[in-house]
C-alpha cells in the first residue's frame, strides 16, 4: 500500500469561514487537499453566528431554513450538529393581525399550515380558513399560486420583472400582497414584492410552497448559531486536517503559476487551488483584473440590511415560540429565552419568569441607522399592541444588532450581476450566498456555492465532481 506523500497533496486556500468556506474547505479536505481556511473575525459562521452580551449568548439574527434547504441541512448532518436543529412536523406560521391601540385594539389570530395532502392542496385548508383574507381575496391568491407554479424558472426574462408588477398583472391587490406575498417574501428575499426580480421570488415559492407537501416546514438552530456554525465547524475542520486562521485577513492574491494569498500578518500562502468565499466586497478587492466577465459590475451590485431587535421582559408574554405580524411595522418575533441562557444567567436569577424575544426585521433601509433610544419609542409600543402582556411588562435590556450589508439587493436583473464558481483564472474560484446558485441570499445558497466551488476545482483537478446541493456527503 503506498502513502501520498504530504508534499505530493494539492494545496488549497479558502478565504472566508462562513458556511460558503466551511463546506468549500472540508470538501476540499476529502478529496486530499491540504487545506488552509482563512478568516479575518475571531470565529466562523460568516454572518450567521452567536456573540456574548454579558451572561447572554445573543444570535446576531433569527436565522431559519425550510426543510427543501437540503444543502445546508447536508451540511449540519456533516458537522454532527443534526441533534441541535428543529424542523416543523408540518409548517406553520401564527399569523397575527392587530387594529387599533390601547384598550381598543382588536387581534386576530390566523394560521398558515399545511395539512397532509399533496400540492396545492396541502395548504388549501388553510387559506379556505385565513381570517386576514376575504373569500375573493382568497380566490386571488390562488390564482397568482397556479400561475406561479406554471412560470419556467430558466426564463431569464423572469429576471428583468418585479415580481409587485407581475403580482398585479395576476390580479393581486394590496391586500393580499401585505397578508401573503409580502408576509413570506420579505423574511425569505429581503425585499419588497415591488423591490424584488420575479426570478428569485418565483424561486422562493415554487419551491418552498409549491413543490413538495413538506418543503416549506420551518427549522430553527435549537441551540445558539455559533454552537453549530462555529464550535461544530471548526471540530469538524480540524478533524478533516483543516488548518484554520483566525483573525487573519487575507490582504492580496497574486495569481501566478501558484497562487500566493498574503495575510495581514505578513505571512505568503502559497496554494494550486483558492476559493474566495467571503462577501462580494471582499472578493471584488482580491480579484485581479478580467477575473470574471464584466468584472465592474460588481462595485454596483447592491446589498439590503437586516435589523434585529433584542427585548428581555421581565415576564413571559408571548406562548409561541415565534409569530408573524400584521398591520404593524413589526415583522417578525421569535422567543429566544432559551437559546440565550436567560434563565442561568444573574438578570434570569433575579427575574424567574424573564422572557427574551428577538424582533427579525428585513427590508428596512430606511432603519437601519436609526439610534436605539429611537428603535426603542417605535417598536415598544408596537410590541405592546400585539401582545397584551407585553404592556403591563418592564422591560430589562433592549439592544439592537444590525447587518447593514446582510444579503445582495435581489432587485430585476440582479441575476446577471451574480457570477459563478469559475473565474477566467486557474485555479481560481468564488463562493458566497450572493453568487450564481439561484437561490436568495439563504445559509441554502452559502452552502450550495461551497459545493459549486468545490466541484470547480476537483473538475479542474482531473476529479470526477459530485454535486452535493442535495444535502448528501461522502462518508
Amino acid at each position: 500500500m503506498s502513502v501520498r506523500s504530504d508534499t505530493a497533496r494539492p494545496t488549497a486556500v479558502v478565504v472566508g469561514g462562513g458556511l460558503a468556506g466551511i463546506t468549500a474547505a472540508l470538501r476540499l479536505a476529502e478529496a486530499d487537499h491540504r487545506v488552509t481556511l482563512v478568516e479575518g473575525r475571531p470565529r466562523l459562521g460568516g454572518l450567521a453566528f452567536s456573540f456574548q452580551r454579558g451572561e447572554l449568548t445573543v444570535d446576531n439574527g433569527q436565522h431559519v431554513f425550510l426543510r427543501c434547504c437540503t444543502a445546508y441541512r447536508g451540511l449540519v448532518d456533516r458537522l454532527g450538529a443534526g441533534r441541535l436543529v428543529d424542523i416543523q412536523p408540518r409548517l406553520d406560521v401564527p399569523v397575527l393581525a392587530v387594529r387599533g391601540s390601547g384598550p381598543a385594539a382588536r387581534r386576530t389570530l390566523g394560521r398558515l399550515r399545511r395539512a397532509a395532502l399533496p400540492v396545492p392542496l396541502h395548504l388549501a385548508g388553510s387559506l379556505a380558513a385565513y381570517p386576514h383574507l376575504g373569500p375573493a381575496d382568497r380566490l386571488r391568491v390562488v390564482r397568482a399560486a397556479l400561475a406561479l407554479k406554471g412560470l419556467d424558472l430558466a426564463d431569464p426574462a423572469l429576471d428583468e420583472i418585479s415580481f409587485g408588477d407581475w403580482l398585479r398583472r395576476n390580479g393581486q391587490n394590496a391586500a393580499t400582497l401585505a397578508a401573503m406575498w409580502d408576509l413570506v417574501g420579505v423574511a425569505t428575499l429581503n425585499a419588497t414584492a415591488d423591490q424584488v426580480s420575479l426570478a428569485l421570488a418565483a424561486m422562493v415559492f415554487k419551491t418552498g410552497l409549491l413543490s413538495d407537501p413538506g418543503a416549506s416546514d420551518i427549522g430553527t438552530a435549537a441551540v445558539p448559531l455559533g454552537a453549530i456554525h462555529h464550535d461544530a465547524a471548526l471540530a469538524e475542520l480540524e478533524r478533516a486536517g483543516v488548518r484554520v486562521l483566525l483573525r487573519a485577513r487575507a490582504t492580496e492574491l497574486k495569481p501566478a503559476g501558484q497562487h500566493a494569498v498574503r495575510l495581514d500578518g505578513g505571512e505568503l500562502l502559497a496554494a494550486d487551488t483558492v476559493v474566495l468565499a467571503g462577501a462580494q466586497d471582499t472578493a471584488a478587492a482580491l480579484l485581479p483584473p478580467d477575473a470574471i466577465e464584466g468584472q465592474q459590475r460588481l462595485a454596483g451590485f447592491g446589498t439590503a440590511p437586516i435589523l434585529n431587535l433584542h427585548v428581555i421582559y421581565d415576564r413571559k408574554v408571548l406562548r409561541r415560540p415565534f409569530f408573524a405580524a400584521l398591520g404593524s411595522p413589526v415583522q417578525w418575533v421569535f422567543d429566544r429565552t432559551a437559546h440565550s441562557g436567560l434563565a442561568g444567567s444573574g438578570l434570569g436569577a433575579a427575574h424567574p419568569g424573564a422572557q427574551y424575544l428577538a424582533v427579525s426585521q428585513s427590508a428596512v433601509q430606511d432603519e437601519i441607522d436609526l439610534p436605539v433610544a429611537e428603535l426603542r419609542r417605535r417598536y415598544l409600543p408596537e410590541l405592546a399592541r400585539l401582545l397584551p402582556a407585553a404592556a403591563g411588562a418592564e422591560v430589562l435590556d433592549f439592544f439592537v444588532t444590525r447587518e447593514r450589508t446582510a444579503t445582495f439587493d435581489p432587485a430585476p436583473g440582479s441575476a446577471a450581476l451574480r457570477p459563478r464558481a469559475r473565474t477566467r483564472v486557474p485555479g481560481l474560484l468564488l463562493a458566497g450566498s450572493w453568487t450564481a446558485t439561484g437561490w436568495p441570499a439563504t445559509m441554502e445558497s452559502a452552502v450550495r456555492s461551497g459545493h459549486a466551488a468545490a466541484d470547480a476545482a476537483l473538475a479542474d483537478g482531473a476529479r470526477r465532481p459530485v454535486d452535493r446541493g442535495d444535502g448528501r456527503w461522502p462518508r
